[in-house]
């Protein structure tokens, strides 16, 4: 399926989103933007089944970034940047973070500014060796955003945080790797092909969990450990009511390999 700047694959219970503007390193304009709340409906939309997302880009880039060209509608093009981001990118980011499913992103070549947002909102993230953060903010006379300022403290600590967004230097795969921030790294040529070896094999899982899962992840950093302790009691109810559960127990007692339906 064709979208504004955006394609999307539907192989089987898995969907590919992929960022399509090569021209511009997958920069984010408007459209794009308009182009990925249309894939995420197609995505949500029980009749497709889809049932883990996998995002990359096209060309030799995940994402550059905003469209910085006066056409481009992003952030930089609006006397309020501010409200740019809240009418166009953040209903977007939080249909990310809402995902009732998995979700993986697959990094070729650069990831940054928003578009480092964008990778790094993936359960699982995966790098191709030639892969690259920036957080180039900085470099324009803006601030992070994309939801950096409060992901990166948490996945690396305040420390590297600060040093990312102040000095704006690159962030290697490699380096990102060894700082925690994302979960595997890949010759590039086998980027793909390993980022729907994953997307597939959670697709097969119990993926009304692995939801649950996703999202008791973003709730833990804003709740203490008792509120925590609620949410996993109301969360392992939903999923002890899930007819994956039950054929779960049943394949562990016959010593077979589980059938997952996400039911």
């Amino acid at each position: 399926m064709e979208f504004e700047r955006v394609k999307l694959d539907i192989d089987g219970p898995v969907g590919i989103v992929t960022l399509n503007h090569p021209e511009v390193m997958n920069a984010v304009s408007a459209e794009m933007l308009g182009g990925l709340m249309k894939a995420l409906d197609q995505i949500e939309d029980p009749k497709n089944g889809v049932r883990c997302m996998l995002m990359t880009g096209a060309g030799r880039g995940f994402c550059a970034g905003a469209n910085l060209q006066p056409s481009g509608g992003g952030p930089s093009g609006s006397r309020d940047a501010g409200s740019v981001l809240e009418t166009q990118y953040h209903p977007f980011l939080r249909r990310l973070r809402e995902l009732p499913i998995p979700f993986v992103t697959a990094v070729n070549g650069a990831a940054a500014g928003v578009g480092m947002s964008f990778a790094l909102m993936g359960d699982l993230v995966l790098c191709g060796r030639s892969a690259y953060f920036l957080q180039a903010f900085r470099r324009i006379g803006l601030i992070p955003d994309g939801g950096s300022t409060w992901i990166l403290p948490r996945l690396i600590g305040k420390a590297r945080a600060m040093e990312l967004s102040l000095l704006g230097e690159k962030l290697p795969a490699e380096k990102a790797l060894e700082w925690g921030l994302i979960n595997r790294v890949f010759d590039d040529a086998d980027l793909i092909g390993k980022g729907k070896e994953f997307a597939r094999d959670l697709a097969s899982g119990p993926t009304i969990a692995l939801g649950l899962i996703r999202r008791l992840y973003w709730e833990s950093t804003d709740n203490t450990y008792e509120e925590q302790l609620n949410l996993e009691r109301q969360m392992q109810r939903k999923a002890g009511n899930s007819a994956d559960f039950g054929e779960g127990v049943r394949a562990f007692l016959e010593k077979r390999p589980a059938k997952f339906k996400g039911e």
